[in-house]
């Protein structure tokens, strides 16, 4: 499924990545709350997880922001399924209302889904947070002041070099994997909204992909994308791509 959205606001050229047999998630928006508007899209999702795990596929999403990872997580318990959520993320999308420098609310999906801060959106999905312990975030490396002490106080595994997920013990929950594209180094997908330096690179980043789908655990995987409008190249979407592909067999 796609979800042609940044937040509440349409984003159509996401329509460009759509494979074929792949649903659209794009109900009708209306009135003035936000929370309400995203509510419809997580409802939508969540509704085609459950779907989609009930007739033993797997549910892949691509989306404009992270906040659709709520309705992933509400599908997915929907079907009666506890996952580990592997966050894969140049940030941490950690904030709450109380530490945010800025107020942007796609910076605090990740601390609502462990269940901090306004639990608005995880109600109206119907989802239930996760022990802190069942999150492992990667990379991580650009985290606002307050949000990196939260992070580090916190029970989340925080993995600063995504190598270390080659060697880290999953256990034996199914593993639920979001991978937003601005984890990658700029030197290899430069056209990010939020782009920060460093990082690891395309060939890292599918050697951790091929790890993870190796494992067979893979439940679920959601993917938040890159500054398409600017792509003017393409080459930033050839690597998001790539990466995608070898994370979900392509």
């Amino acid at each position: 499924m796609y979800t042609p959205f940044f937040i509440d606001q349409p984003q159509p050229q996401i329509a460009e990545l759509a494979q074929a047999g792949w649903q659209v998630n794009q109900p009708e928006l209306t009135g003035d709350d936000r929370y309400t508007r995203m509510a419809a899209l997580n409802e939508n999702l969540a509704s085609f997880v459950a779907h989609t795990i009930g007739t033993g596929c797997r549910p892949i999403s691509v989306n404009g922001d992270c906040c659709v990872t709520i309705g992933m997580l509400a599908g997915l318990q929907r079907a009666r399924i506890d996952p580990l959520l592997i966050w894969l993320d140049a940030h941490g999308d950690f904030n709450t209302a109380e530490t945010t420098p800025s107020g942007f609310i796609g910076g605090m999906p990740l601390a609502m889904i462990v269940g901090r801060g306004d639990q608005k959106l995880m109600e109206m999905a119907g989802a239930k947070p996760l022990a802190e312990e069942q999150v492992i975030l990667s990379d991580g490396r650009n985290l606002d002041l307050v949000e990196g002490v939260q992070i580090r106080s916190s029970k989340l595994h925080h993995i600063n070099y995504v190598d270390d997920l080659l060697k880290h013990d999953f256990g034996d929950r199914p593993l639920y994997v979001h991978f937003d594209t601005d984890l990658l180094n700029p030197n290899d997908a430069p056209a990010m909204v939020y782009a920060s330096e460093g990082g690891p690179n395309l060939e890292a980043v599918k050697t951790v992909m091929k790890h993870l789908a190796d494992t067979g655990q893979v439940a679920a995987v959601s993917m938040t994308v890159w500054d398409m409008l600017n792509d003017k190249d393409k080459r930033t979407q050839a690597a998001c791509v790539t990466c995608f592909d070898v994370l979900i067999g392509a």
